[in-house]
C-alpha cells in the first residue's frame, strides 16, 4: 500500500512538470498505428509522434520497429496537435542525442548490426539509430568491392570509425570487423601448433634476415638465417629459393607468429642416422661375438 502511495505521488508529481517545446522527453510506447506512436509520457496528457517524424531511415516501418512498451526519446515540436496531444519528433531528438551515443560507440569500439539501405557511389548506405552512415567500397569486405548491388539490402556487422557531428558525418566499417576475426582465426590456429612439429611447406619469400615458409591453410613462419643451414651462410638466397619445398620444424609460436628451423631438422635427421648407424655397428659387433662365442664352445679346448 505504501509503494502504491509513493507510485501515485510521483505520477501526480510528474504530471505538474514543466514541459516546453524543445525539450526532449521519453515516453512508453502505449499504441501504434500506420500513422503514428501514442506515449506515455507521465503526464496530464499523452505523447504524439508522427510516421514521418519517426525516423529517416528509407526502411523503417511503425508496425515492425515499434512495439507498446518501447521507451522513446523526442523532441517537442508543439503542445498541443490540435487533439489536446503534445506533439513529438523522435527524428529531431536523435539529431541531438545520437551523436553522443554514436561517439561512444566508436570509443568503446562496439560491434553493431545495421542494414544497407542504399548503394551510392564509391560505397552503400546503412542507418544506425536513425543516423545516415556511410560506408566506403574499401570497408565492406577484407578486400574491395567491385559491384555494390549485392549488398544492398545485406545485414553487416560493423563498428563507427568517423563521428563529425557538426558536418552530419558518420562513417561505419565492416573491414574493422572482419580484420579481427581473421586475426583471432589466425592466432587461434598458431597457438594450437605445438613446437617440436615438423611440418613441410613452401618457401614464399627470401629477405636478408630469413626466409618466409608457407604452412598452408593461411600459415606462414620465418625461418631466421641462422636456422636455416648448419654451415654458415650470408644470405638465404644461397641456399634457398622462392618456391622450394622444405621440412621444417616449430620452434615456437609468440603473439601470432611463428618461429622455424630447417637446421633442426637436419640435426634431427643426422641424430637418427647415427642412431641407426650405432645401432648397426652394435648388431654387427654382437654377431661377431656371438660367432666367436660358438666357435670357442664348440673347440674343446682344455687348460
Amino acid at each position: 500500500m505504501g509503494e502504491s502511495m509513493k507510485d501515485y505521488e510521483r505520477e501526480l508529481e510528474a504530471s505538474f512538470r514543466k514541459i516546453n517545446e524543445g525539450d526532449v522527453i521519453s515516453g512508453t510506447v502505449i499504441g501504434v498505428s500506420e500513422e503514428e506512436v501514442t506515449l506515455d509520457l507521465k503526464y496530464y496528457t499523452q505523447g504524439i509522434i508522427k510516421a514521418a517524424d519517426m525516423s529517416e531511415d528509407p526502411g523503417f516501418s511503425l508496425k515492425e520497429d515499434v512495439k507498446v512498451g518501447d521507451v522513446v526519446e523526442a523532441t517537442v515540436v508543439r503542445m498541443d496537435d490540435g487533439q489536446g496531444n503534445i506533439l513529438l519528433s523522435k527524428k529531431e531528438a536523435t539529431a541531438v542525442l545520437a551523436w553522443d551515443v554514436l561517439t561512444g560507440y566508436m570509443e568503446e569500439k562496439k560491434n553493431l548490426e545495421v542494414q544497407v539501405s542504399e548503394v551510392v557511389k564509391a560505397g552503400v548506405v546503412a542507418f544506425l539509430e536513425g543516423v545516415r552512415g556511410f560506408i566506403p567500397a574499401s570497408h565492406l569486405s577484407l578486400s574491395y568491392v567491385e559491384d555494390l548491388e549485392p549488398f544492398k539490402g545485406k545485414k553487416l556487422t560493423v563498428r563507427v570509425i568517423t563521428v563529425d557531428k557538426e558536418k552530419q558525418k558518420l562513417v561505419l566499417s565492416a573491414k574493422e570487423v572482419l580484420r579481427e576475426q581473421e586475426k583471432e582465426a589466425h592466432d587461434h590456429k598458431v597457438a594450437m601448433l605445438v613446437p617440436g612439429t615438423i611440418l613441410e611447406g613452401t618457401v614464399e619469400s627470401l629477405q636478408t634476415y630469413g626466409a618466409f615458409v608457407d604452412l598452408s591453410d593461411g600459415l606462414s613462419g620465418l625461418v631466421h638465417i641462422s636456422q636455416i643451414s648448419e654451415k654458415r651462410i650470408k644470405k638465404p638466397s644461397e641456399v634457398l629459393k622462392v618456391g622450394d619445398k622444405v621440412k621444417v620444424k616449430v620452434l615456437n609460436t609468440r603473439d601470432g607468429k611463428i618461429s622455424l628451423s630447417m637446421k633442426a631438422v637436419q640435426e634431427g635427421q643426422e641424430a637418427q642416422e647415427q642412431e641407426r648407424a650405432d645401432v648397426g655397428s652394435y648388431s654387427s659387433k654382437e654377431s661377431v661375438g656371438t660367432s666367436l662365442g660358438d666357435l670357442f664352445a664348440k673347440l674343446d679346448i682344455h687348460v
